[in-house]
């Protein structure tokens, strides 16, 4: 993947996954708030949260891409893009559905995200 189509790639996948996270807090906030209890409300908004925050994360890894295209910075996009599937995900799905065993997957997406950030501040610091 050329420096160009991985900081268009992150920076596209970034804004898609923002208009996401914006659209089901919406549906969150609209149209579960009756349907879900508010122990399911709180795991679903969770989900949101951070898979807005990661989206942000990804616009800036896009953006950081064009100014030092260096590996580690690609592959803290991907980690960010597993942790919004496996965090965020799961705790969508576990909210939705109530299937405990969900949550299983959930520190697997943190981890994800925590490798993410330490991996981005290593690669910066060392550049």
């Amino acid at each position: 993947m050329s420096v160009i189509s991985a900081a268009k790639f992150f920076l596209v996948t970034g804004a898609l996954n923002a208009m996401a996270s914006v659209m089901l807090g919406a549906f969150g906030a609209h149209g579960l708030k009756d349907k879900l209890s508010s122990q399911a409300m709180t795991t679903f908004q969770t989900g949101v949260e951070y898979h807005f925050y990661h989206s942000l994360g990804l616009l800036v890894v896009g953006l950081i891409i064009t100014q030092l295209p260096i590996s580690g910075i690609k592959l803290t996009g991907w980690l960010m893009i597993a942790g919004i599937i496996l965090f965020s995900g799961s705790l969508y799905l576990l909210a939705l559905t109530g299937i405990r065993q969900l949550g299983m997957i959930t520190p697997i997406g943190g981890i994800c995200f925590i490798a993410a950030w330490g991996l981005l501040a290593f690669t910066l610091y060392r550049q």
